[in-house]
């Protein structure tokens, strides 16, 4: 299985890249993220890899970050996501808003990407939220040193199945008005914000 590629960027396309490396030029199926992501006055190019072996073909996925990769793997997992429905997905929108669309359980937003149906939907939120709440709340950025408390709380709220943004104002008014608490108060002054 392969890493990642360095080397040479020959070909860019909204789709696809060719990297050549030592000699051999790679065909890597991107999408239209990874795309805006690359200069296109670079020489050289860096992509994140996955490879996928077909009985007819060897194909790569070149991705600009882990956090892209990361999400097309748990894609490709959900049964009648295949790879080329995965990049459609990651072409569609951000990163952050399919992970944000998948822990709100927000099937309308995802349903809105051409080609996903409800049914669909329904079941890349089911298969992947329980997955996805724990790397979104790991990717929440809290300014102040009482990180752990708040990040714990963030946690602990979703998965009582409160909406991110929700659950995030609603722990931020609590501490906004009392710094030190305990994760227990935070989370129950939290809920009756909620």
């Amino acid at each position: 299985m392969f890493e990642y590629i360095k080397g040479k960027l020959i070909t860019k396309n909204p789709t696809f890249v060719v990297v050549e490396t030592e000699g051999i030029g790679y065909f890597i199926n991107i999408s239209l993220n990874t795309f805006s992501r690359i200069n296109d006055n670079v020489d050289e190019v860096f992509l994140l890899l996955h490879q996928i072996i077909r009985e007819d073909a060897n194909l790569l996925y070149g991705f600009a970050d882990e956090n892209e990769r990361s999400l097309f793997r748990n894609l490709i997992s959900v049964s009648g996501i295949g790879a080329n429905t995965a990049r459609m997905i990651l072409s569609a929108m951000k990163t952050e808003e399919i992970i944000e669309a998948i822990v709100d359980n927000d099937v309308k937003t995802l349903q809105s990407i051409k080609g996903i149906g409800i049914k669909t939907a329904q079941r890349i939120v089911l298969d992947l939220r329980d997955k996805l709440v724990k790397i979104n709340v790991s990717n929440e950025i809290f300014t102040d040193k009482n990180n752990t408390i708040k990040e714990e709380a963030l946690y602990a709220l979703t998965l009582l199945g409160f909406p991110l943004h929700s659950a995030k104002k609603a722990i931020e008014n609590v501490v906004e008005n009392n710094k030190s608490l305990s994760l227990e108060e935070l989370i129950k002054q939290s809920l009756k914000l909620l």
